[in-house]
């Protein structure tokens, strides 16, 4: 009977995943457990972990396994036929009590092998669980920057067509401006896109390694006591992981850009309202008011520009809305009916987003004006880099 349940408890111990005894063991919700790393490694790309550590399982696979390691014939001392429960730390070898106190080893320092053991083990698991979120990281960030890459190449292309549109509407004299600011752009775009296929290469081969050195220690976890004391674990390789390429396109400036803006300037005061019946755009946030002049103009030729003024902040809005939109009472900036140019900070960078619908730009973040030019003959909105001369982004007529 004894023998039967031993087996059995034995047998609880086991992941079967890979057939050893349980290594950092957790439980799912159907209540069978496995080893961490099996179950990360086999779960690999979900987005969700669904188990729950085991703190007592975890001290009871330890205690067997070093059980099972002292009882061996190896582990008895052939000088004194006594167990070796010591770890000596200088040697990195096991004793028993009376050799660790002998005149050979008296000077060195000795541990107690399941404490050492112990102590060891936790050492192991903690750099697994580092590698294993290092490899989360890293595929992140893989994933993130292929996918941002998306959205970088749309805008290098609506770009190249905004600055052709652009040039367009100013003298002929500047075909060989526009000529060069639109090799400059490709040329940009080549050496980015470069630098993007580096880096996927980099974190792939990352990847690869952070899981090979996983898939390493998770080895040592089946490895008897006396070997495992022996690593020496090194964590350099976790230091540096592969960065995320910067997109950041520059303002390349435009002749007369900021001229033709100037034509239709107009005032502003700051309020605290939106309108007359004190609708609020944002709680902190103040709207611009004509001072003359009427964006309800029914004069289809209607031109209007201004600015404000950023310098260095890192989050703020502007734009134009439709009377709808102010009808509404609305404070969605995903509505259709509001033009927005959004500065937002995310970490340590920033992002530029145009509203209608929400779209992500990488050119360079302006730094003190910048400007809004609204054409109701066109029906469209521009925001510009006043510092730089430069095209932030337009909407393309009709909007």
């Amino acid at each position: 009977m004894d023998s039967d349940f031993s087996h059995a408890f034995q047998k609880e111990l086991i992941c079967v995943i890979c057939s050893n005894y349980l290594v950092d063991p957790v439980t799912v919700c159907c209540g069978h457990s496995f080893c961490r790393p099996c179950l990360c490694f086999s779960w690999e790309g979900t987005q969700s972990h669904p188990f729950t550590d085991c703190p007592n399982l975890v001290t009871i696979v330890r205690k067997a396994s070093l059980w099972q390691f002292l009882s061996s014939e190896k582990q008895i001392c052939g000088t004194h036929r006594e167990t070796k429960k010591m770890f000596c730390d200088v040697e990195k070898s096991l004793l028993c009590l009376l050799c660790s106190n002998s005149q050979e080893h008296g000077a060195h320092k000795h541990y107690p092998i399941e404490g050492a053991a112990e102590e060891h083990w936790e050492k192991l698991l903690k750099q697994m669980r580092i590698s294993w979120k290092k490899i989360q990281e890293n595929q992140r960030n893989l994933n993130e920057e292929r996918k941002t890459a998306f959205l970088w190449r749309g805008d290098v292309v609506l770009r190249a067509q905004m600055i052709r549109n652009e040039y367009r509407k100013l003298h002929p004299v500047l075909h060989r401006e526009e000529k060069q600011h639109l090799e400059r752009l490709n040329k940009e775009y080549q050496e980015i896109f470069q630098q993007l296929q580096r880096s996927w290469v980099n974190m792939d081969q990352k990847s690869k390694h952070l899981k090979d050195m996983y898939q390493e220690l998770m080895k040592m976890c089946h490895k008897p006591d006396v070997e495992l004391l022996q690593v020496r674990m090194e964590d350099s390789v976790l230091l540096h992981m592969p960065q995320p390429v910067n997109l950041e396109l520059t303002a390349g400036p435009i002749t007369g850009l900021v001229d033709r803006l100037n034509r239709f300037r107009v005032e502003i005061a700051f309020t605290w309202e939106v309108t007359n019946h004190n609708i609020r755009l944002f709680e902190d946030v103040r709207s611009l008011m004509l001072r003359r002049g009427s964006l309800n103009s029914d004069r289809s030729d209607y031109f209007a520009a201004w600015g404000l003024d950023v310098d260095n902040s890192w989050d703020w809005a502007l734009g134009v809305c439709t009377d709808s939109w102010i009808r509404k009472n609305s404070t969605m900036v995903t509505s259709k009916d509001i033009f927005l140019l959004l500065c937002v900070k995310v970490d340590n960078r920033f992002s530029l987003l145009t509203t209608s619908p929400m779209f992500p730009h990488y050119v360079e973040k302006p730094l003190g004006r910048v400007g809004v030019f609204l054409d109701f003959e066109s029906g469209s909105v521009s925001f510009l880099n006043v510092t730089r001369s430069s095209l932030i982004w337009s909407y393309p007529a009709g909007s």
